[in-house]
């Protein structure tokens, strides 16, 4: 096994990470070991792996629930389902390694099988978001080049007439599911380097359209190996992990998520409900003690009434898609002191955990963590490109096991990206302190420029919402003729101005819980 930890330098700073020689952030967590990048392993082999390994009392164990059904899948279900659906898909169908499958799927319990079973043959997955428009799915068609196709009765509409479709609701799906018996371990006649591609997931990228990022089977390996070791439960502690996860399972945190789930023998409950009353039903029903939600479902869950639900088995929530406010973080640890807030930071680009916050760090209000183990980082200036120190502003830039491999088919992008040692520029104006936790001021493509100085619509944003009579607020750019630029700020619900204001039912965010700026600028320039 090789180790994560390849930092000996004696010039690194054992507080903040930081080596005064290479200017590199390190990480300061404890080293873990991943499999030799030579060794012939499937992200599928590598999550059974650990489940086999973590326990052996998981058969009747529920893996997935869904939350408005109740109904459930257990593991025993689980595994047979990946056997069966893969030798099936192979033989009957002729889907094979490179073959690329496009997914659109909204919640199914089935995804989480068709994932495994895919990834097992060397089939590269591209799961898609069912809510896109039909112009983005064919935009995304189109960049993949898909041999087969999944979706649901309810989705199919939406996609192209010319593709090989597979109703993953039909009768004929369930029996793929279920028709082989005493199957050999999957995928044994397939041969799965780590460095093939494992999946296409759709990202916005540091700049522009909608792209698809390049994840590879040693890609989502180093980023499951990840999420076991920053396990927030103390270790030795015997408790089930029953947690929950909001809108389908697309995108890389979802998919990587699940993963996880599956390979601690967790129970991962389906939502697709974003509502806090919907959430406490769920805690109080299904025991959850993990939840992970975007931060504006924190904002509005700290000025909700308490309600009248058992929340007492609830131990932590992870916020992730945007850094959370100092007043919020607080508020909610007065509301619910019971529970810790895990805060994350990452980009689908960087697989995609770059930095996070863990319980005992909760005196770091404002920072989203420390870096991840198999994660390093530079600070570079933005006019000069000069490495910078602890406490200074610049871009970030990450290098690790977990980087995306590039953007499919857009080989200008991948390079405007990554550079030739590897290293993702995230877009992000950010500084790390003398103790390591990384700030994130904001985007740099979202930056106003006023009188000449950059201000953060982020710092604004969190100003706006420390006011109980804000639901939710964002801040954009608008055209002034003296000034250059001026913040303006679409609140949902009315205060006062920061020089101009609108007032609106809610805001764009898109699936990650990113404000969509462009959406709200475009609004702002043609109503004003």
């Amino acid at each position: 096994m090789a180790s994560t930890n390849t930092n000996s330098s004696s010039q690194m700073d054992p507080n903040s990470g930081f080596c005064s020689h290479t200017k590199i952030f390190h990480s300061l967590r404890p080293s873990f070991s991943l499999p030799p990048p030579s060794q012939l392993l499937s992200a599928t082999q590598f999550t059974l792996s650990l489940l086999h390994s973590t326990t052996t009392n998981f058969s009747e164990t529920p893996f997935l629930i869904n939350e408005v059904t109740g109904h459930s899948i257990t593991y025993s279900d689980f595994l047979h389902q990946i056997k069966s659906l893969a030798f099936s898909l192979k033989k009957q169908y002729s889907v094979s390694k490179g073959d690329v499958a496009f997914i659109l799927s909204p919640y199914s319990l089935q995804i989480p099988s068709l994932y495994l079973s895919l990834l097992s043959l060397g089939v590269v997955i591209a799961p898609a978001n069912p809510d896109d428009s039909i112009s983005e799915l064919t935009h995304q068609i189109q960049l993949t080049r898909p041999t087969i196709v999944f979706a649901t009765s309810d989705t199919s509409h939406k996609l192209p007439p010319n593709v090989r479709i597979i109703l993953i609701d039909s009768q004929e799906f369930s029996s793929l599911l279920t028709q082989y018996n005493n199957l050999d371990s999957i995928g044994s006649d397939v041969v799965v380097n780590q460095s093939d591609i494992a999946a296409i997931v759709y990202s916005s990228g540091t700049t522009g359209r909608n792209k698809g990022v390049l994840l590879s089977h040693g890609n989502l390996i180093a980023r499951v190996a990840a999420f076991r070791a920053n396990d927030p439960f103390e270790t030795g502690v015997k408790v089930q992990r029953v947690s929950l996860i909001r809108r389908p399972l697309f995108g890389s945190y979802r998919l990587l998520y699940m993963m996880k789930a599956a390979s601690m023998g967790g129970t991962l409950v389906l939502s697709e409900t974003s509502e806090s009353e919907a959430l406490f039903k769920a805690v109080q029903n299904y025991k959850l003690n993990y939840c992970v939600v975007p931060p504006s479902f924190i904002v509005s869950v700290v000025k909700s009434e308490l309600t009248k639900y058992d929340l007492s088995s609830l131990k932590f929530v992870m916020s992730c898609g945007a850094p959370l406010g100092t007043e919020v973080i607080e508020n909610f640890k007065e509301k619910f002191p019971n529970v810790e807030i895990l805060d994350a930071y990452g980009l689908t680009e960087a697989g995609p955990v770059a930095a996070m916050r863990f319980p005992d760090e909760i005196n770091k209000l404002g920072s989203v963590g420390r870096l991840v183990e198999v994660v390093e980082a530079k600070i570079v200036d933005l006019l000069t490109g000069e490495l910078l120190s602890p406490g200074q502003r610049g871009e970030l830039w990450v290098r690790g096991p977990s980087t995306m491999k590039g953007y499919v088919g857009d080989e200008k992008a991948t390079a405007e990206t990554i550079d030739s040692e590897g290293w993702l520029k995230t877009g992000d104006l950010c500084f790390f302190d003398s103790d390591g936790f990384l700030f994130i001021v904001d985007r740099l493509k979202d930056m106003i420029k006023y009188h000449g100085y950059q201000v953060p619509p982020a710092e604004l944003e969190h100003l706006l919402l420390s006011n109980t009579a804000i639901a939710d607020a964002a801040v954009v750019p608008y055209p002034d003729e003296e000034a250059g630029q001026i913040p303006m700020a679409f609140v949902v619900e009315p205060n006062k101005k920061i020089q101009r204001i609108a007032f609106v039912d809610f805001i764009p965010k898109s699936a990650a819980g990113k404000i969509l700026r462009r959406e709200l600028v475009n609004r702002a320039i043609s109503d004003p």
